[in-house]
């Protein structure tokens, strides 16, 4: 499945880098770029039981507010989208999914701009979105790593339990790269006597054999 996967991701890349020129609104984007992409992962997008578009969801006072999908398994919202068109970032838009989250019952959120997709969970509190996705989807760079996540997204192979793993797993693995490139630029203390007595003990080591 993982190849058929990224063989059809590859084909929805080439179709991006094909049209977008051409692509000049968001509906435009939603239709050329999200909606083939919610087939590949396996949903039916003209079954509106399953796959339902201008999902209304009221957010207190405010009436009328539309997710621009809700994808539901088993009658249950498990994914909402949100879209940008293409030339604008994918990730410089979550405060209007962060509103749609808490009210939409899903336990994951999307926010793309058909060809980057930012995957937000409520891994820190429960019920609000994380400022930060815990996985991002790129079809331009499609990793094989990423295509195991996705593939837990898919109809055939949603698995909530695995998803819930992963995000985990890659919130740390993220906090922990960041923490290593903060001490590339400014190493710590702690790093720097490390490191002096790493290579202290490997100087005595090699000192030892040829004297």
């Amino acid at each position: 499945m993982e190849n058929d996967l990224k063989l059809k991701l590859e084909q929805l890349h080439q179709r991006v880098d094909a049209l977008k020129d051409q692509i000049n609104t968001e509906e435009a984007t939603k239709n050329a770029f999200v909606m083939p992409f919610i087939q590949i992962i396996g949903y039916d997008i003209f079954n509106p039981t399953e796959v339902i578009p201008e999902f209304i969801c009221d957010i207190g006072t405010k009436k009328g507010e539309k997710i621009d999908y809700v994808i539901k398994k088993d009658g249950e919202p498990i994914l909402i989208i949100e879209c940008k068109h293409w030339k604008e970032k994918a990730d410089a838009h979550n405060s209007q999914l962060h509103r749609y989250y808490h009210v939409s019952k899903s336990r994951f959120g999307v926010l793309t701009n058909g060809h980057v997709y930012n995957f937000y969970a409520d891994l820190e509190r429960p019920n609000i979105m994380d400022d930060k996705p815990f996985f991002t989807l790129d079809i331009a760079n499609l990793k094989d790593s990423n295509l195991k996540i996705l593939e837990n997204f898919t109809k055939q192979g949603y698995n909530l339990d695995s998803i819930l793993d992963s995000a985990e797993a890659l919130k740390y693995i993220k906090a922990i790269r960041t923490e290593f490139e903060k001490e590339l630029q400014e190493p710590s203390d702690e790093l720097v006597k490390l490191l002096v007595n790493r290579f202290s003990k490997t100087a005595d080591c090699i000192k030892a054999q040829h004297f």
